[in-house]
């Protein structure tokens, strides 16, 4: 999946009514995704640990905790990629999902929960980037 066809899914999946903690965002793209192929996935997962490790940068998470971090970055790509690119271009628009704890925890469980559908098995994913906190070094670097 490259990143135009992952920003699409977001795009497809998002609802059109209020969803506090993309809940219904999650439960879409679990859906979608359990009926696609294993690929389709992964792929998923790679583009969703990267776009959050491109967020894992000092100047939006300073003042957050690593979970409370974590659930505000995936907010903001659950927010879409017009949003995603704002943000990245805009550290100061970062500032409502901290302040506001606008979190999306759910959207992480999403590729898992997909994969357990399909295999019958948890998944041990490992993707290239690392969305845990603080994981990209370069964005905290001084």
């Amino acid at each position: 999946m490259n990143e135009d066809a992952f920003w699409q899914l977001i795009e497809d999946c998002r609802p059109t009514e209020p969803d506090p903690d993309a809940v219904l965002l999650a439960a879409t793209l679990t859906e979608r995704l359990a009926q696609s192929p294993l690929p389709l996935v992964i792929g998923f997962a790679e583009q969703l640990s990267w776009a959050l490790y491109r967020l894992d940068r000092k100047e939006y998470g300073h003042d957050l905790g690593g979970d409370a971090f974590l659930y505000s970055r995936a907010a903001v790509v659950a927010a879409g990629r017009a949003e995603f690119d704002r943000v990245l271009q805009n550290p100061a628009a970062f500032t409502p999902y901290a302040t506001d704890l606008i979190w999306a925890e759910p959207l992480l469980y999403t590729p898992d929960r997909a994969y357990k559908r399909i295999t019958g098995e948890e998944w041990g994913r490992e993707t290239r980037y690392s969305y845990e906190s603080c994981s990209n070094t370069e964005g905290w670097a001084d």
